[in-house]
Protein backbone atom coordinates (compact mmCIF):
# COMPACT_ATOMS: atom_id res chain seq x y z
CA UNK A 1 0.00 0.00 0.00
CA UNK A 2 1.37 3.42 -0.84
CA UNK A 3 1.21 6.45 1.43
CA UNK A 4 -1.71 8.78 0.90
CA UNK A 5 -2.56 12.22 2.21
CA UNK A 6 -5.07 11.95 5.06
CA UNK A 7 -6.84 14.17 7.54
CA UNK A 8 -4.42 14.79 10.42
CA UNK A 9 -5.28 13.08 13.70
CA UNK A 10 -7.41 15.48 15.76
CA UNK A 11 -5.00 15.48 18.70
CA UNK A 12 -1.81 15.94 16.64
CA UNK A 13 -2.11 19.71 17.00
CA UNK A 14 -1.20 19.39 20.68
CA UNK A 15 2.40 18.95 19.53
CA UNK A 16 2.44 22.56 18.25
CA UNK A 17 -0.81 24.29 19.26
CA UNK A 18 0.02 27.52 17.42
CA UNK A 19 0.67 25.79 14.07
CA UNK A 20 -0.60 27.58 10.97
CA UNK A 21 0.20 24.70 8.60
CA UNK A 22 -0.63 21.03 9.02
CA UNK A 23 -0.70 17.99 6.76
CA UNK A 24 -0.57 14.25 7.24
CA UNK A 25 0.22 11.11 5.26
CA UNK A 26 -0.51 7.51 6.22
CA UNK A 27 0.35 4.01 5.13
CA UNK A 28 -0.09 0.46 6.33
CA UNK A 29 3.08 -1.35 7.34
CA UNK A 30 2.97 -5.14 6.89
CA UNK A 31 4.42 -5.86 10.30
CA UNK A 32 3.26 -5.36 13.81
CA UNK A 33 2.99 -4.63 16.57
CA UNK A 34 5.46 -1.77 16.32
CA UNK A 35 6.21 1.20 18.53
CA UNK A 36 6.27 4.75 17.23
CA UNK A 37 9.93 4.95 18.23
CA UNK A 38 10.75 1.87 16.10
CA UNK A 39 8.95 3.40 13.12
CA UNK A 40 10.48 6.86 13.52
CA UNK A 41 14.01 5.47 13.83
CA UNK A 42 13.48 3.29 10.77
CA UNK A 43 11.98 6.15 8.75
CA UNK A 44 14.54 8.83 9.63
CA UNK A 45 17.77 6.90 10.24
CA UNK A 46 18.18 5.81 6.62
CA UNK A 47 16.48 8.04 4.09
CA UNK A 48 16.11 7.43 0.36
CA UNK A 49 19.36 8.31 -1.41
CA UNK A 50 17.86 11.17 -3.45
CA UNK A 51 17.01 13.09 -0.25
CA UNK A 52 20.61 13.54 0.99
CA UNK A 53 21.66 15.83 -1.91
CA UNK A 54 18.52 17.94 -1.37
CA UNK A 55 19.38 18.35 2.31
CA UNK A 56 22.96 19.33 1.49
CA UNK A 57 21.69 22.05 -0.88
CA UNK A 58 19.14 23.19 1.70
CA UNK A 59 21.85 23.46 4.38
CA UNK A 60 24.09 25.55 2.12
CA UNK A 61 21.24 27.87 1.10
CA UNK A 62 19.93 28.54 4.63
CA UNK A 63 23.31 29.09 6.29
CA UNK A 64 23.63 32.79 5.26
CA UNK A 65 20.19 33.45 6.76
CA UNK A 66 21.27 32.18 10.17
CA UNK A 67 18.91 29.21 10.08
CA UNK A 68 19.82 25.88 11.64
CA UNK A 69 21.87 24.12 8.97
CA UNK A 70 21.38 20.55 10.10
CA UNK A 71 21.38 18.17 13.04
CA UNK A 72 22.32 19.34 16.52
CA UNK A 73 25.59 17.49 17.11
CA UNK A 74 25.47 18.33 20.83
CA UNK A 75 22.40 16.13 21.42
CA UNK A 76 22.98 12.60 22.70
CA UNK A 77 21.88 9.87 20.28
CA UNK A 78 18.89 8.90 22.41
CA UNK A 79 17.52 12.47 22.18
CA UNK A 80 17.66 12.51 18.38
CA UNK A 81 16.10 10.42 15.62
CA UNK A 82 17.92 10.81 12.33
CA UNK A 83 18.72 14.50 12.25
CA UNK A 84 15.63 15.57 14.21
CA UNK A 85 15.61 16.27 17.95
CA UNK A 86 13.23 14.06 19.89
CA UNK A 87 10.59 16.25 21.58
CA UNK A 88 8.57 13.47 23.20
CA UNK A 89 8.06 9.73 22.98
CA UNK A 90 5.19 7.44 23.90
CA UNK A 91 4.61 3.88 22.68
CA UNK A 92 2.18 4.97 19.94
CA UNK A 93 3.41 8.52 19.28
CA UNK A 94 6.77 10.18 18.73
CA UNK A 95 7.16 13.94 18.27
CA UNK A 96 10.25 15.31 16.55
CA UNK A 97 11.16 18.89 15.69
CA UNK A 98 12.68 22.15 16.77
CA UNK A 99 12.10 25.87 16.92
CA UNK A 100 14.05 28.31 14.75
CA UNK A 101 13.92 32.01 14.02
CA UNK A 102 11.84 31.63 10.85
CA UNK A 103 9.52 28.81 11.93
CA UNK A 104 8.85 26.06 14.44
CA UNK A 105 7.98 22.59 13.22
CA UNK A 106 6.98 19.22 14.56
CA UNK A 107 6.72 15.83 12.96
CA UNK A 108 4.27 13.58 14.75
CA UNK A 109 4.57 9.85 14.06
CA UNK A 110 1.51 7.89 15.19
CA UNK A 111 1.31 4.10 15.07
CA UNK A 112 -1.90 2.13 15.36
CA UNK A 113 -1.31 -1.59 15.61
CA UNK A 114 -4.13 -3.10 13.59
CA UNK A 115 -3.22 -6.78 13.95
CA UNK A 116 -0.21 -8.87 14.92
CA UNK A 117 1.14 -8.40 11.39
CA UNK A 118 -0.13 -5.00 10.30
CA UNK A 119 0.26 -1.42 11.61
CA UNK A 120 -0.97 1.92 10.34
CA UNK A 121 1.58 4.74 10.42
CA UNK A 122 0.62 8.40 10.15
CA UNK A 123 3.18 11.19 9.78
CA UNK A 124 1.78 14.62 10.58
CA UNK A 125 3.76 17.79 9.93
CA UNK A 126 2.94 20.94 11.89
CA UNK A 127 4.53 24.33 11.19
CA UNK A 128 4.26 27.72 12.85
CA UNK A 129 5.70 30.42 10.57
CA UNK A 130 7.14 33.45 12.39
CA UNK A 131 7.89 35.88 9.60
CA UNK A 132 8.25 36.42 5.86
CA UNK A 133 11.31 34.17 5.74
CA UNK A 134 9.28 31.37 7.32
CA UNK A 135 6.48 31.80 4.78
CA UNK A 136 8.93 31.85 1.85
CA UNK A 137 10.88 28.90 3.24
CA UNK A 138 7.74 26.78 3.62
CA UNK A 139 6.56 27.70 0.11
CA UNK A 140 9.93 26.68 -1.36
CA UNK A 141 10.21 23.37 0.49
CA UNK A 142 6.55 22.34 0.12
CA UNK A 143 6.92 20.59 -3.27
CA UNK A 144 9.80 18.54 -1.81
CA UNK A 145 7.94 17.88 1.43
CA UNK A 146 4.98 16.46 -0.51
CA UNK A 147 7.33 13.93 -2.12
CA UNK A 148 9.69 13.18 0.77
CA UNK A 149 7.13 12.26 3.45
CA UNK A 150 5.20 9.77 1.27
CA UNK A 151 8.50 8.32 -0.02
CA UNK A 152 9.71 7.69 3.51
CA UNK A 153 6.40 6.08 4.49
CA UNK A 154 6.40 3.97 1.32
CA UNK A 155 9.83 2.61 2.25
CA UNK A 156 8.38 1.51 5.60
CA UNK A 157 5.47 -0.19 3.88
CA UNK A 158 7.72 -2.34 1.68
CA UNK A 159 10.63 -2.82 4.07
CA UNK A 160 8.90 -5.04 6.62
CA UNK A 161 11.84 -7.43 6.85
CA UNK A 162 14.16 -4.58 7.87
CA UNK A 163 11.99 -2.90 10.50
Amino acid sequence: MSATEVTPPADASTALPSADFCDAYATTVPKGPLSADDIARRAFSVMPGWIAPLLRVRNLVVKPFGLKPGPDTTLPAERQIGFFPLVSSQPNRVVLGFDDTHLDFRIVIDVTNLTHDKSEVTATTLVKRHNLLGRVYLAVVMPFHKRIVPAMLNRLAIADARI
